[in-house]
């Protein structure tokens, strides 16, 4: 659906008439194309510490353009504010940071730099995970989770900020290629822990290639969306939803040389279904299925409050143990979980849908090491205010809400979830266990 305020606000006539009201002005946000080759197409900035030297040996798979500043031990030529190019892409090592004195060189590195940013430019901090550090490291690293989360809400032009905390052996170049790239667009104020994984991407214009993928819900919306992205990648998808949405299935399976299953997740012997459609096992497994009855608690019927509870976490769980005992999920596979952001901040007649995604972070959290055993990794994926036909058909005061309450200022697309999901499900992304990373524009709900 077409976001009209948007429209509106980067017409001619309509940026002076907002401009001199003081109403917000979102950006368009720039997104993947196809052909595009290099994840930053503009200039790359490094700085900070030690491992600012590891993304500037990285810099030429990334960019054409890339400089230094404020840092040692690189090969990049010297960037200077003001007389430098327009940055695309910021890469700063925070890393080193390890007493409340040292937190003064966040300020130093990004004052001069805010007002030099290209449009949708897109900012990484590295840090350390506080645990487990020395009491004044453990202090600093924690406070530069707040600078982060403040300054990417005084970003603008659709400028977007992440802070990556890395162990020694953390796999970076998967990250980077991501979150330094327009998949990540609607992806911002996020803390995310990395760490070692000992699968690669060998290919980076299909990263995955050769492996088999099963995405549940994938008729129609962000379902279809994510089977799109999973196959332009390189997965060969599998494809299953109930068998009243066939048609839509058998079209989608079509046009992306996939195979589909009619199941209804629900059944007793889902499972045993599931399996015996899956006789050469599965690499990447997305739930996606999810159903939404909305009440108030006072006014949830028992069927209300069952169905959703069965669909969208009971379903996960269950499908999810049983391709792990049987072997059925691979050695090194990858389970990603749509969660939302209700299921962090809750929403108001959602006691049983928040129930559900909020489980289904749990679901990860639990089951993380249980996978990593194997190789494999589980994470949620939680999106905020995501544009489909469900959203196009709330009340016009509710969904304009829905748009702007976040830091870039309007909804996200399918794409923007599927992109998320297709990082998760590469190989190397097993260096992200047990997490939620949230697709929401940093929303304040929850934020």
């Amino acid at each position: 659906m077409s976001d009209r305020y948007i429209d509106f606000a980067n017409s001619d006539i309509g940026r002076r008439l907002v401009g001199a009201v003081g109403l917000p002005t979102p950006a368009r946000l720039e997104r993947w194309q196809a052909g595009r080759l290099r994840p930053i197409e503009g200039s790359l900035l490094v700085g900070g510490g030690p491992l600012a030297a590891k993304v500037a040996e990285l810099a030429p798979k990334l960019t054409d353009s890339a400089f230094a500043f404020a840092c040692e031990g690189t090969n990049l030529p010297a960037w200077t504010a003001g007389l430098g190019p327009k940055i695309k892409a910021v890469v700063y090592d925070a890393s080193h940071i390890a007493d409340i004195g040292e937190l003064k060189q966040l300020r130093e590195f990004f004052q001069p730099l805010i007002k030099s940013l290209d449009n949708s430019a897109h900012l990484l901090v590295l840090g350390r995970v506080p645990e487990g550090l020395e009491p004044a490291a453990h202090i600093a690293q924690k406070a530069i989770e707040g600078f982060t989360r403040s300054l990417t809400k005084e970003l603008r032009n659709g400028g977007v900020l992440q802070l990556l905390q890395l162990d020694a052996d953390s796999e970076l170049e998967g990250a980077l290629r991501f979150f330094l790239s327009p998949k990540s667009t609607y992806v911002d104020g996020q803390v995310l822990r990395l760490t070692a994984c000992a699968t690669q991407v060998t290919d980076w214009t299909r990263p995955l290639a050769g492996k088999k993928a099963l995405v549940t819900g994938a008729a129609r919306g962000i379902g279809a969306a994510i089977a799109e992205t999973l196959a332009r990648d390189g997965a060969d998808v599998i494809l299953l939803d109930v068998p009243q949405a066939k048609a839509d299935l058998d079209a989608l399976a079509a046009r992306l040389g996939g195979r589909t299953v009619d199941l209804d997740i629900c059944a007793a012997d889902a499972a045993q279904q599931l399996i015996a459609a899956l006789p050469d096992g599965i690499d990447v497994v997305v739930h996606n299925a999810g159903i939404t009855r909305d009440k108030t608690l006072v006014n949830m019927t028992p069927e209300y409050w069952d169905s959703v509870l069965a669909v969208n976490l009971d379903a996960p769980q269950r499908l999810t143990q049983a391709l792990f005992d049987s072997g059925t999920l691979k050695d090194n596979g990858r389970v990603i979980l749509l969660s939302s952001t209700s299921g962090i901040a809750g929403n108001r007649g959602q006691t049983n849908y928040a129930a559900s995604k909020a489980g289904l972070i749990g679901l990860a959290q639990a089951y993380g090491p249980k996978l990593a055993e194997r190789g494999a990794s589980i994470n949620a994926v939680a999106p905020g205010f995501i544009e489909t036909h469900m959203t196009a058909q709330m009340p016009f005061a509710l969904r304009e809400a829905g748009r702007r309450m976040n830091a870039l200022g309007q909804g996200g697309l399918p794409q923007d979830v599927a992109e998320a999901v297709a990082w998760l499900a590469q190989p190397g992304s097993g260096a992200v266990n047990g997490q939620v990373l949230r697709v929401c524009g940093q929303s304040v709900v929850g934020a």
